[in-house]
C-alpha cells in the first residue's frame, strides 16, 4: 500500500490513487474504487466484480459525490454487460441506490442507452458491452474536461465579485477530485484560486454527521498546500459575524428546474446565513446535475439515512475496527433524524457556475436556456 500521504500527485492535484478505475486483471473485468470510507487513515482500494457489490459501495458512500456517482453508474452498467448479467436489473438497482444524486441515474441511463442502440443496430452482445464500456469511459473524460471549465468559470465569477484576491472562500462537505472525473466542482474553484494566488483561507466546514469536509476535504487541501482551517458546521455563523467569510461555494446532487439546489445536509443555513451577511452564496456543478423533470425544491427527494450515524460517533474504518462500528452519543433507542441533503431555494443562490458558464440571477429560465446550450454543444 502506498504512504498515506502520497494519495496526489506532486503539483496536479489529481489522485495517484484514482477514486474510480476500470481494470481488466485475468479473472475479469472489474471496476475499482478508491474507498472514502477508510480516508484519510488509509488508503483502500475496494473492486466491484458485478452491480450488487457497486451497489453497496454507493449506499455505504465507498463512493460519493454527484458527478463520480454518474460515472459510477456509467461503469457500473458496463461491468453487468461485459460479465454477462441482466443489465436492465443491474441499471435499475443502481439507478435507485442513491435517489437524490441525479447524476447517477444520468449515468446508468447513458451507458444502458448505448449498449440498447448497439443490440438494436445488429450488435452482438460482446459489441453492445464495448459500447457501454465505451460510454461510460466517454462520460469520465468529459466530466474532466468538464471538471477544468468550472474552474474556470468559477474564478472569473470570483475576480468580478471580489476584485483584489484575497479570498476567503467557505465550503461544505467534499467537492473535490474525489467527486469528478478531475479536480472536481466548488474545490475545484478553490484550487484554481490558490494556483493563481488570490486564495487567503479555505474554511472548511466539518460536514457532520459523516465528517467529510473534515475527513475528505482537509486531506485534499492539504495535500495541495492550500491555507485551510476546520471548523464544526455550527461555528460557520459566528465566521459570518466576524466578517470572514468572502465567498461560500458549494457543489449540488440535484438542481431542480427553478434553480432550487439540493445539497449535502448544512447547504440551506450557510445560504440563509450568506444573504443575511451579504455574502455571495455560489453552487458549481456541471449541467448533468440540473434536472429539467424536477420542477421546484419541494419535488426533491431527499434521502434519509440510518439514525446511527447520528447517534454514534464512527471513526474511518481502519484495520482491527468492525465496520458500521460506531461510540455511542445519545441513550439507547434515540431517534434521529438524518436528511442527507436539504434544499436551497434559487433566491439564496447568488451564482450557478457550470461547465457551460455561469447563470446569475438563478432563474428557470436561464437555467433552461444554459441546458439547450449544452446540448447543442454535445450534439
Amino acid at each position: 500500500m502506498a504512504d498515506q500521504y502520497a494519495q496526489f500527485r506532486e503539483g496536479d492535484g489529481l489522485l495517484e490513487i484514482p477514486a474510480i478505475r476500470w481494470d481488466e486483471p485475468p479473472e475479469g473485468p472489474v471496476l475499482v474504487l478508491l474507498d472514502q470510507t477508510r480516508l484519510p487513515a488509509e488508503e483502500v482500494e475496494l473492486v466491484c466484480t458485478d452491480a450488487p457489490a457497486l451497489v453497496e459501495a454507493i449506499r455505504t458512500l465507498a463512493v460519493r459525490g454527484a458527478p463520480l456517482l454518474g460515472i459510477a453508474g456509467a461503469y457500473g452498467v458496463a461491468l453487468a454487460a461485459v460479465r454477462g448479467f441482466d443489465v436492465d436489473d443491474a441499471a435499475r438497482a443502481l439507478a435507485g441506490a442513491r435517489p437524490t444524486a441525479v447524476n447517477l441515474a444520468v449515468g446508468v441511463r447513458r451507458a444502458q442507452t448505448a449498449y440498447r442502440a448497439a443490440l438494436s443496430g445488429g450488435g452482438d452482445q460482446r459489441r453492445a458491452a464495448g459500447a457501454a464500456l465505451e460510454a461510460a469511459r466517454a462520460l469520465h473524460r468529459e466530466d474532466a474536461a468538464a471538471s477544468a471549465r468550472m474552474a474556470e468559470h468559477g474564478l472569473a465569477l470570483l475576480d468580478e465579485l471580489l476584485p483584489g484576491g484575497g479570498h476567503r472562500i467557505l465550503t461544505h462537505c467534499n467537492t473535490g477530485a474525489l467527486v469528478s472525473g478531475g479536480e472536481g466542482t466548488a474545490f475545484a474553484v478553490a484550487l484554481a484560486a490558490h494556483r493563481a494566488g488570490q486564495l487567503r483561507r479555505l474554511w472548511v466546514d466539518e460536514t457532520r454527521p459523516l465528517l467529510q469536509g473534515a475527513r475528505l476535504t482537509a486531506y485534499e487541501a492539504a495535500r495541495n498546500g492550500m491555507a485551510y482551517t476546520l471548523l464544526t458546521d455550527n461555528a460557520a455563523g459566528s465566521l459570518f459575524a466576524a466578517g470572514e467569510v468572502d465567498a461560500v461555494l458549494i457543489g449540488a446532487d440535484r438542481i431542480a428546474a427553478d434553480g432550487s439546489v439540493a445539497n449535502k445536509v448544512g447547504s440551506y443555513p450557510l445560504a440563509v446565513l450568506a444573504r443575511y451577511h451579504h455574502v455571495p452564496f455560489i453552487v458549481v456543478a456541471p449541467v448533468t446535475t440540473v434536472d429539467p423533470d424536477t420542477p421546484d425544491g419541494a419535488s426533491i427527494e431527499v434521502e434519509q439515512r440510518p439514525g446511527h450515524e447520528v447517534t454514534e460517533v464512527t471513526a474511518p474504518q481502519v484495520a482491527g475496527v468492525e465496520a458500521g462500528g460506531g461510540i455511542p452519543v445519545a441513550p439507547l433507542g434515540t431517534q434521529a433524524y438524518n436528511p442527507a441533503f436539504d434544499v436551497t431555494p434559487p433566491e439564496l443562490v447568488t451564482a450557478i457556475v457550470t461547465e457551460e458558464g455561469a447563470v446569475s440571477p438563478v432563474t428557470a429560465e436561464a437555467l433552461a436556456e444554459l441546458c439547450d446550450r449544452s446540448r447543442q454543444v454535445t450534439i
